[in-house]
């Protein structure tokens, strides 16, 4: 006798949405396309596309005896590291341990948003991260790499709409958690605490302080905080769905 067996429920962690494995595969191709060059072209591939606070300075520039250096490109050229820095990462660990982190917290925020609305939260989020760095190391020669600044946003977005990952809810209905509610803050307190302490005092780099851009993470966090309920609201809704409040 033939028994019809249910379809088993989705498990949505193991089933990633499409464009977050992209753009995992995009970063890592990223990454290993730098290494595969010269050193010396790797070198200028980071002057010219991670995040060097110093070519936004003046007064730094003009003191600069060096050609190279005293030229701080285009309005273009000075424009496109605040983006192009999230596809740079400083090696295989840190590549690695970014994607795990977007793994986590990337499908919760493409399902809710989709591609279009999660590109661009991702983009946004590390735009506000690299500004956050820059106001915080205004005139220094260090490059900050890595898209931790973005993913910090879509860490703290996925927080919100942890709610609607609940197998009883719909997505599409369920509200966004509040900013001021204490899960919220109390994850929010701890992961500033983390950034903190780790670029502070190196914590986990040898006792280096400075390795970590803990001001990129919180301002990505930030954003993807406040910015969260606005992209919401601009994503599809169901037909006959109630709106998020």
């Amino acid at each position: 006798m033939a028994f019809l067996q249910s379809q088993s429920p989705r498990q949505p962690i193991f089933r990633a949405p499409s464009v977050v494995l992209w753009l995992i595969a995009g970063l890592a191709a990223a990454h290993a396309a730098r290494m595969a060059l010269p050193p010396a072209r790797s070198a200028d591939m980071i002057y010219q596309y991670a995040l060097v606070p110093a070519r936004y300075s003046h007064a730094f520039v003009s003191s600069q005896t060096d050609l190279m250096a005293s030229w701080p490109g285009t309005v273009l050229e000075r424009a496109v590291p605040f983006f192009s820095y999230m596809a740079l990462h400083g090696g295989w660990t840190h590549l690695v341990i970014n994607c795990l982190w977007l793994l986590a917290f990337g499908p919760v925020v493409a399902r809710r948003l989709g591609t279009g609305l999660f590109l661009a939260f991702f983009l946004v989020c590390g735009l506000a991260g690299a500004l956050t760095y820059l106001a915080f190391n205004w005139g220094s020669a260090l490059p900050v790499v890595g898209a931790s600044g973005a993913i910090s946003g879509l860490m703290a977005a996925g927080l919100r709409m942890l709610p609607g990952q609940a197998p009883w809810t719909s997505p599409d209905q369920a509200p966004l958690a509040p900013i001021f509610s204490r899960q919220i803050l109390l994850f929010a307190g701890v992961w500033a605490g983390i950034n903190l302490l780790a670029g502070l005092t190196g914590l986990g780099m040898g006792g280096e302080s400075g390795l970590v851009a803990w001001q990129a993470h919180l301002g990505g966090f930030l954003a993807g905080l406040l910015l969260c309920g606005p992209f919401d609201a601009l994503r599809p809704r169901i037909v006959g769905a109630p709106l998020d409040r």
